[in-house]
């Protein structure tokens, strides 16, 4: 069992229009939510999203044995840059969990609420999004990959294999290499009853390349998230809220 979560500080991009969608994104490693507020605030004047509000938690800090002890904002304790060390994010998960039931609690429905983040944000919300009792939004990933693939197994929900995936991922990347997302994927679409999204928008993965592009974000990448999320969290219905019988 995890233990019990702490409660994580964070910072609100609050939404321009009337607040119907929520996305909670986390950083990665030795970063803090503030590293990604300007892409936030960039996507909310965005006039088909300014519907939602963005929640940019920080990590607690931790000693980083990959990194020569020192202490660094992190979701987890990274012993060597390798997939097998998302088992200690656990504590983590369940944090993202209470800012997801607070948004709830709020009056924002499940469905209305996508849980995303950046390279070990991204392997957290993947732990997070595919393993809620709640069906989300969507999960968003960006650089990231999917950790403890043995344990991730038996932690699915009824509502993974529905659950729409964007990942973006640079060929380049050198940390979190574009194999080990990929591999990533791979392993979701053989054992984990996902499937590629047919029309590169709704359930499943969406997994998008980008040529050239190291552990970082690029224009294109946040320009095809936003065509992502104007279809998952609209300001109006969409067919594929339509067929899934929400709002």
């Amino acid at each position: 069992m995890a233990p019990i979560a702490k409660a994580l500080k964070y910072l609100t991009v609050p939404a321009i229009d009337k607040h119907t969608a929520t996305i909670i994104f986390a950083h990665g490693l030795g970063d803090t939510g503030q590293g990604w507020e300007p892409v936030a605030k960039m996507l909310n004047r965005d006039p088909s999203l300014n519907h939602v509000k963005w929640i940019l938690p920080h990590s607690p800090q931790k000693q980083i044995t990959a990194n020569m002890g020192m202490s660094m904002p992190a979701w987890c304790n990274a012993r060597a840059y390798e997939v097998t060390y998302g088992r200690r994010m656990l504590s983590s998960v369940q944090s993202l969990n209470d800012l997801i039931s607070a948004e709830v609690e709020a009056g924002i429905e499940p469905h209305r609420i996508v849980i995303g983040g950046f390279s070990q944000g991204g392997a957290l919300s993947l732990l997070t999004g595919l393993t809620s009792g709640r069906k989300l939004a969507g999960v968003v990933v960006l650089s990231g990959w999917l950790p403890i693939h043995k344990k991730f197994k038996s932690m699915l929900s009824e509502h993974t294999s529905s659950t729409p995936v964007f990942w973006g991922h640079g060929t380049k990347d050198p940390l979190v290499t574009h194999k080990m997302g990929k591999d990533s994927e791979a392993y979701l679409l053989a054992n984990c009853g996902v499937q590629t999204a047919k029309d590169d928008k709704v359930n499943g993965i969406v997994f998008k390349s980008y040529q050239g592009m190291q552990h970082s974000a690029c224009e294109e990448e946040l320009q095809d998230l936003a065509s992502w999320l104007r279809v998952i969290v609209p300001k109006e219905k969409s067919a594929y809220q339509k067929q899934e019988g929400q709002l």
